[in-house]
C-alpha cells in the first residue's frame, strides 16, 4: 500500500497536468480500503425519452442546457450522458456527481427525488416529464489511468 501511494505522489510531481486525476485515483484508493469518515459522492440519475429522429438534436439541447447548468453548480463533481436507440425512440440518461445531498438541494429544492425541469423545451423534446430521479452513493470508483 505505501508503495503504492508513494507512486501515485512521485507521479502527480511529476505529471502536473494531470495532477487531479491522480489525486482522485489516490482519494478512492482510501474510500475503498475502509478510512473512516470519508467523504461518500453521490449520483443522481435522471431518465427521459425522446424520439430517435430528434435525439442528436435533443443531445446537443441537452449540453447547452441541462449539462451546462450542473457543470456550473458548487458541489458539482461530473457529468455523464448515455443514450440508448431503440426501434424509434432514444433514451437518455443523465448521470451527475455531487459532493453531498445539500449541493443537490440547493437547485433541486427540498425533495430532491422530483425531477427538476428548468428549460421550455423539455416538453418540446421528451415524450413523458418523468416525474422522480434517484440517487446513489458512490462506494467506489475505478479508472485506469
Amino acid at each position: 500500500m505505501t508503495l503504492f501511494i508513494s507512486f501515485l505522489l512521485i507521479k502527480m510531481i511529476f505529471m502536473r497536468q494531470k495532477f487531479h486525476k491522480y489525486l482522485k485515483l489516490l482519494l478512492g484508493f482510501y474510500r475503498l480500503n475502509g478510512k473512516k469518515g470519508a467523504k461518500i459522492m453521490i449520483m443522481r440519475i435522471w431518465h427521459g425519452v425522446t424520439l430517435k429522429s430528434k435525439s442528436d438534436n435533443y443531445f446537443d439541447y441537452m449540453m447547452k442546457t441541462g449539462v451546462k447548468m450542473y457543470r456550473s453548480l458548487k458541489g458539482n463533481q461530473g457529468v455523464y450522458v448515455l443514450r440508448r436507440t431503440y426501434d424509434r425512440k432514444a433514451e437518455f440518461l443523465l448521470l451527475s456527481l455531487w459532493d453531498s445531498f445539500n449541493s443537490i438541494r440547493q437547485f433541486a429544492g427540498p425533495d430532491i427525488e422530483k425531477a427538476v425541469y428548468c428549460f421550455p423545451e423539455d416538453k418540446e423534446f421528451l415524450l413523458e416529464l418523468e416525474p422522480c430521479v434517484k440517487h446513489y452513493e458512490v462506494l467506489a470508483f475505478f479508472n485506469e489511468e
